[in-house]
C-alpha cells in the first residue's frame, strides 16, 4: 500500500451515540481531518455534523463516496449494516475502520475480508478494550513465555443495564430495545458485547478450537415486547471453550449483572505463572503471580506502558501503508466463533471451530 503524507480526511457514516466517540477521537489525531458525516436521517447527520464542526453532511452514501473529499470511512452503522456499507466503501478505494461485529455473519465477514484484499486498502475492525494497556501488555507478556503453556482461562464481560438503572431506563429507549429484538437486527448480549469478551480472551491466549455455548433471554416484559420489539435477543451467554493451544476456559457475559455497570475481567494461568485483570480495579495495570512469588501464591501489580488506541493505528496505517491491527481477518475470525456459538445453543452440543 501507499504512504500518505497530506492530512487523512475521515468520513463518519451511521451519526448515532458512538460515531460521537469516533468524531472526538479523529479530532484528536494530529494530520487527520473529519470532513463529513452521513446518514440515512438527513437532519441527524445535520446535528452530529454541526455538533462536532464537520463541515459535509451526507444523506446517501453513493453521494459522499463521489464527492472526492473523503480518503478513510468510519462505519458505525447498525450491525446488519456494516457489511454494506464496508463493501461500497472499499470498492471506491476506501479504507475502512468498522464497528463490531464485523458484519451478521461468517461468510458476510469473509466477503468482507476478500473485498478489502482486492481493493489493497487498511482494513479495521474495532474492537475498542485493544486500547487498553493491560491486554497488550498482558498479550505481550505471553508471547515471551512468561506464563509457560496455557492451562486455564477464565474470562466475563458484566454489564448492568437490564438489571438497574444505571445505564438510564432501558425499557422506553429505542437505543437500548433495539439490542434486545433480533427483528431489529440484534444478535443480542453475545453479539453486542461478547464479541469483545472473546477478542479480549483469545488475543493473549491465541484461537478457539471448540465452543459449547447456552444463550437465554429471560422475560422482561408483558408477552415479551415493548411497542414494535419482541424482546427475544439472548441476553445472557455462556460459553465453554477449548483452546488450539489446549487451554479450558469459561467465557461469559450478561446484561443481568446488577452492581457491575461494564467490567471486563480475564485471568489466564499457565505452568509457570497466571495474569489476573479486572478493569473495575484498571486498565492500566494487571496482577501477576510468577517467578519468585509462584509457588508462595504471591501477586503483584504490574504497571503498563500507554499504547495507541484503534483510531490512532488506523490513521497511522494509512500513513505508512502497513497493515494494522485489529483486522478484518481477525474480524471474520471472531465472526465465525460467534456463528458456532449460535449453532451450539441450536443443535445442544458443542461445535469445532
Amino acid at each position: 500500500m501507499k504512504k500518505k503524507t497530506s492530512p487523512i480526511r475521515v468520513a463518519i457514516v451511521g451519526t448515532g451515540g458512538m460515531a460521537n466517540v469516533h468524531a472526538e477521537r479523529f479530532k484528536s489525531i494530529s494530520g487527520c481531518e473529519v470532513v463529513a458525516g452521513c446518514d440515512v436521517d438527513p437532519e441527524r447527520a445535520r446535528v452530529f455534523c454541526e455538533r462536532h464542526e464537520i463541515p459535509n453532511a451526507f444523506d446517501s452514501l453513493d453521494k459522499m463516496l463521489a464527492s472526492g473529499r473523503v480518503d478513510a470511512v468510519s462505519v458505525v452503522t447498525p450491525d446488519a449494516f456494516h457489511s454494506p456499507v464496508s463493501l461500497a466503501c472499499m470498492k471506491a478505494g476506501k479504507h475502512v475502520l468498522c464497528e463490531k461485529p464485523l458484519a451478521v455473519d461468517y461468510p458476510q465477514a469473509k466477503k468482507m475480508l476478500a473485498a478489502a484484499k482486492k481493493a489493497g486498502v487498511i482494513n479495521m475492525v474495532n474492537f475498542s478494550y485493544r486500547d487498553w494497556p493491560c491486554i497488550q501488555a498482558a498479550a505481550a507478556s505471553i508471547r515471551r513465555g512468561e506464563l509457560g503453556e496455557i492451562r486455564h482461562v477464565e474470562a466475563s464481560y458484566l454489564q448492568a443495564w437490564l438489571a438497574s438503572t444505571v445505564w438510564g431506563d432501558w425499557t422506553n429507549n429505542p437505543a437500548w430495545l433495539w439490542r434486545l429484538s433480533t427483528a431489529h437486527g440484534s444478535k443480542g448480549a453475545l453479539g453486542d458485547v461478547g464479541v469483545h469478551i472473546l477478542d479480549y480472551a483469545t488475543y493473549p491466549v491465541g484461537p478457539i478450537r471448540e465452543v459449547n455455548c447456552r444463550l437465554k433471554a429471560f422475560h422482561k416484559a408483558p408477552k415479551d415486547r415493548i411497542g414494535e420489539y419482541k424482546l427475544d435477543a439472548n441476553d445472557s451467554a455462556v460459553m465453554h471453550v477449548e483452546f488450539a493451544n489446549g487451554a479450558l476456559g469459561v467465557i461469559h457475559t450478561t446484561r443481568w449483572a446488577g452492581g457491575h455497570q461494564n467490567r471486563l475481567y480475564l485471568k489466564i494461568c499457565g505452568t509457570k505463572g497466571s495474569i489476573d485483570m479486572d478493569s473495575e480495579r484498571s486498565t492500566k495495570s494487571y496482577r501477576e503471580c510468577r517467578g519468585d512469588g509462584f509457588h508462595k501464591a504471591e501477586w503483584r501489580d504490574v504497571e503498563c506502558q500507554p499504547v495507541p488506541n484503534n483510531y490512532e493505528r488506523f490513521i497511522r496505517a494509512i500513513r505508512t501503508g502497513k497493515p494494522g491491527e485489529p483486522d478484518f481477518a481477525r474480524g471474520a475470525e471472531i465472526q465465525r466463533i460467534l456463528d458456532a456459538c449460535f449453532v451450539s445453543e441450536q443443535e445442544r452440543r458443542a461445535v469445532r471451530i
